[in-house]
């Protein structure tokens, strides 16, 4: 319609500003598409416009930088931008030369050393025949003489992304590469999402022949990202911001979008040939724990909200996390009850999944608009890469409305918290959510695992015969949702004389001898697959194998009513990997922590929460899980 100035578009608004350079080009789009119907493959929408005087704009907010990272933006010329991206010849077929890949989301291309994603290390002892070009040396040199590096770097990694793809969150791994890591942006504007261990998370606008640096705990600490989307929410105008901050995406008023297009980053690092010694030991690979340690001693009950946020840190989170792809493989099959409570909810009906995995029960029914949410940053990503509307949240704090939701299911979630306050805190939260009148159904594994005189099937016929090897070949036995564990090369059946404070070790398909227990995953032998992309520049082992159905123990679920209430703590759930012995010893075992629970403790759980009603209570026979459904007071019954 003419000459564009700005579009600005308001977070959570239906509406857009539009500005013209002239008044002409502002009548003609007026007359020509106020009322238009605009098509986009099977979606239409109805545009109108109407005049305003102006436009307000809020000052920005900004949010500051991770310590360490500096963005230096137009670091070189467009003249300098052409003779870089010339540099780079991806027609070349001799692939040995410059260690070239076609990865599932990107190209990549190496120089002077290849970053082997299966080990997520470099070859010190075998440098490739092609060296960083010499075009890049003009580039390199002012960055020594402008202080952002010390010392030329020797390894360059270059990836090239189309629009819609990115790269999953990850640290350069510690042992392989020195302190400062830099990526030349060339091409496209993109977003670069950083991401600290408690949580934090800073939105970096990367334009085009910007230079990124890293540093200290910038690049030690915090993951770096790209989500893989075709358009990004960015600042619409104004002034930059200054170097050491970032605008605040979540809270900026003045955004519009910016659609992606190709996008070549060159990222400059240099070879370690020391181990590492940074002050961040517990993200080192370095400085983890020997390969042939003291035998580990399985970890105690909590005894107060801090230590139970370290065991569910340690044995639940990290777990998920390091075993997302794998998991998510043995989770294809929703289960029926289950599928039945979200059936029977109206369309357009607004339901929250709460621990949601890898969202297979988000897609059950198309007629509601279904959200889920999940501790692990890695099942998330699944769930968007499956189409599925899902974000990363703690279960004890959903950054969602209060009574905003018609339904809420946690499937599997409320056995991984490690006391009594924190597991009522799950179900305090879940009631908040609820609108009155709203509905949820909550499964936990359940200690009993004989119901009427019916085993599950989650028991061994013969568990005298129970081998670990046929654990093995089932992938994990008894898992009933995220389940997560921890990578060791050493089975912890061996701990089960700890004294009665540790937790002990369970034996798969067998009964329950106690509540608080640690469950172990094991991994078939010889189907541990590298995902290459989602390992990409990560110290995690996650592996894929075939998907195959599981069995699981007994679990409690409570469809219940509830009143809105405050929740709780936060909630981490991690694990952390025990190592022993050696490193390509019998297939890996992870362990998770699990409170089973007995009957009628779920109902209990539930009835303790004002405004609640329990509508209903049972065992699921296929799975055995417990099984309680409640209704929040009010609204229509």
């Amino acid at each position: 319609m003419g000459e564009l100035e700005t579009l600005i578009m308001h977070p959570h608004k239906p509406y857009a500003f539009v500005t013209y350079r002239s008044e002409e080009s502002a009548r003609k789009a007026h007359v020509r598409l106020n009322g238009e119907k605009l098509e986009c493959r099977e979606s239409s929408v109805t545009l109108y416009l109407s005049y305003v005087n102006s436009v307000t704009c809020e000052e920005e907010v900004s949010v500051p930088l991770p310590d360490g990272l500096v963005l230096v933006e137009d670091f070189v010329s467009q003249e300098e931008e052409a003779v870089l991206l010339a540099a780079i010849d991806w027609s070349s077929t001799n692939d040995d030369f410059t260690a070239k890949k076609a990865l599932k989301h990107r190209k990549v291309k190496h120089y002077g050393f290849e970053f082997r994603y299966d080990n997520n290390n470099v070859d010190k002892d075998k440098p490739l025949a092609a060296g960083i070009p010499q075009e890049c040396l003009p580039f390199l040199e002012r960055c020594v003489k402008n202080k952002h590096i010390d010392i030329l770097p020797d390894q360059l990694t270059v990836n090239q992304y189309e629009s819609g793809q990115g790269i999953p969150p990850h640290v350069d791994t510690h042992s392989a590469f020195e302190d400062t890591i830099l990526s030349l942006s060339l091409g496209a504007m993109t977003v670069m999402e950083f991401r600290h261990p408690d949580g934090r998370l800073v939105a970096v606008v990367l334009p085009g022949r910007s230079l990124l640096v890293m540093k200290g705990e910038s690049r030690y600490l915090w993951t770096h990202g790209i989500t893989a989307r075709k358009f990004d929410t960015v600042p619409a105008r104004g002034p930059q911001s200054p170097a050491r901050t970032a605008p605040d995406l979540s809270a900026c008023s003045n955004l519009t979008l910016s659609k992606r297009d190709t996008r070549t980053s060159l990222t400059f690092r240099k070879i370690r040939h020391e181990p590492c010694g940074c002050a961040f030991p517990s993200a080192c690979d370095s400085q983890v724990a020997p390969l042939a340690p003291p035998p580990p001693s399985p970890p105690s009950l909590p005894c107060c909200h801090a230590d139970a946020a370290l065991l569910e840190e340690e044995y639940v989170h990290r777990v998920y996390d390091a075993i997302a792809s794998h998991f998510s493989s043995t989770r294809h099959s929703p289960w029926p009850r289950v599928c039945h409570f979200l059936s029977t909810l109206p369309a357009g009906a607004v339901l929250a999944d709460v621990g949601c995995g890898n969202g297979k029960y988000l897609g059950v029914n198309p007629e509601v608009m279904a959200v889920g949410c999940d501790r692990s940053s890695a099942l998330v990503h699944i769930c968007a890469q499956r189409g599925f509307q899902a974000f990363v949240s703690d279960a004890l704090r959903v950054p969602l409305r209060t009574a905003s939701c018609d339904a809420c299911i946690s499937i599997a979630v409320i056995h991984h918290f490690s006391t009594q306050e924190r597991r009522r805190a799950a179900v305090r939260e879940l009631v908040r959510l609820l609108k009155p009148g709203g509905r949820a159904l909550i499964y936990v594994w359940a200690f009993e695992q004989e119901y009427k005189k019916q085993r599950s099937k989650y028991l061994k016929e013969h568990p005298e015969k129970h081998s670990p090897t046929e654990d093995a070949q089932t992938g994990s036995s008894q898992e009933a949702h995220g389940e997560s564990s921890i990578h060791t090369s050493r089975r912890l059946e061996d701990l089960q004389d700890a004294t009665e404070s540790k937790l002990s070790v369970h034996t798969n398909r067998t009964a329950f001898n106690t509540q608080d227990l640690l469950v172990p995953w094991h991994l078939k032998e010889g189907k541990k697959q590298v995902d290459e992309e989602s390992r990409e520049g990560e110290r995690k082992d996650e592996t894929k194998e075939k998907s195959q159905k599981t069995n699981t123990g007994f679990g409690s679920g409570l469809d219940t009513s509830a009143k809105p209430s405050a929740s709780g703590d936060t909630t981490p759930t991690c694990g952390s990997a025990l190592k022993s012995e050696s490193e390509i010893s019998a297939a890996p075992v992870f362990h998770r922590y699990y409170h089973v629970f007995q009957q009628g403790e779920l109902e209990q759980l539930c009835g303790q929460e004002a405004g609640v009603t329990l509508q209903s209570s049972y065992h699921d026979q296929g799975n055995w899980p417990s099984s309680s459904m409640i209704r929040k007071k009010g609204g229509r019954s």
